[in-house]
């Protein structure tokens, strides 16, 4: 693994793909087209990877409030990480893409919030791994026994309310987690409303990686939160608590935890 141990390399990931020890998530999805990511799974996947659907797995059906991919039921999710033999607190998970970290991100923000440590994501995604020219297959892995049990930190997490009451107080800032001109109101390709929650400060997720999708170095990413290392409190937010968490990854790579994501997001807030 490389230093940091949310982060594996293809080539560390290769020569673990035997072990029993590591489960690995397909999370490729496609916004515009859901089934996409499903498609490009059953077609071709890193051997042993089962997948993930982004509105199926990784949220729960969306209601009146609560944005567009509201978190998923605990229970549920848990039945699909113990189906992929994950043991709880022993197992890695090794998440991936090929969408520079947004839906791995997901993944790897969700088990931490379940309590699960022992999370990765592979650095430059599938794409990284095709050019490497390490194996792919379509053979889909049977289910195997595992048992997760989820244990939910509370203090990862904010609703609007506690954002509401929050974001304005000294010493908190509010991060918006979408491209500049989302964030500025000019296009709104998504959500009914453009613009953003007052007084939210602009950091686009896309900004956590290369355009290759490598993350950026942790010298780099501790660069670019440099104004937030005296914050006693950060809350961040995309479109639909998706995208947010990539840059959630982002500070625990510039080694500033305890960061919160507001889970309804910009869909949620809208919505009252």
């Amino acid at each position: 693994m490389t230093n940091n141990h949310f982060l594996v390399s293809c080539d560390w990931l290769k020569e673990h793909l035997e072990d029993s020890q590591i489960a690995i998530a397909d999370c490729r999805f496609s916004l515009a087209e859901p089934d996409l990511g499903q498609q490009q799974y059953q077609t071709s996947h890193i051997p042993g990877a089962y997948y993930l659907n982004l509105n199926r797995d990784l949220s729960s059906p969306v209601r009146e409030h609560g944005g567009r991919h509201p978190l998923p039921d605990p229970q549920l999710f848990a039945q699909k990480l113990s189906a992929m033999g994950v043991q709880w607190q022993q197992t890695l998970i090794v998440a991936y893409d090929d969408s520079r970290q947004a839906f791995a991100s997901r993944l790897w923000w969700l088990l931490r919030y379940l309590g699960h440590e022992r999370v990765a994501v592979l650095d430059g995604g599938f794409n990284a791994w095709l050019q490497a020219g390490y194996e792919v297959t379509d053979v889909i892995p049977p289910p195997h026994p595992g048992n997760f049990i989820p244990q939910i930190n509370q203090q990862m997490v904010v609703d609007r309310e506690i954002v509401k009451n929050r974001k304005d107080l000294p010493g908190v800032v509010l991060v918006d987690s979408r491209d500049s001109d989302r964030y500025a109101g000019i296009r709104e390709p998504i959500d009914k409303v453009a613009g953003h929650i007052p007084g939210a400060v602009n950091y686009p997720w896309k900004q956590v990686t290369d355009s290759q999708g490598y993350l950026l170095s942790p010298q780099e990413q501790r660069q670019r939160w440099l104004e937030m290392e005296t914050a006693e409190e950060i809350m961040v937010y995309c479109g639909s608590g998706v995208t947010a968490c990539v840059n959630l990854l982002s500070l625990e790579l510039a080694g500033i935890g305890g960061a919160k994501l507001y889970a309804g997001s910009w869909s949620d807030w809208i919505s009252y």
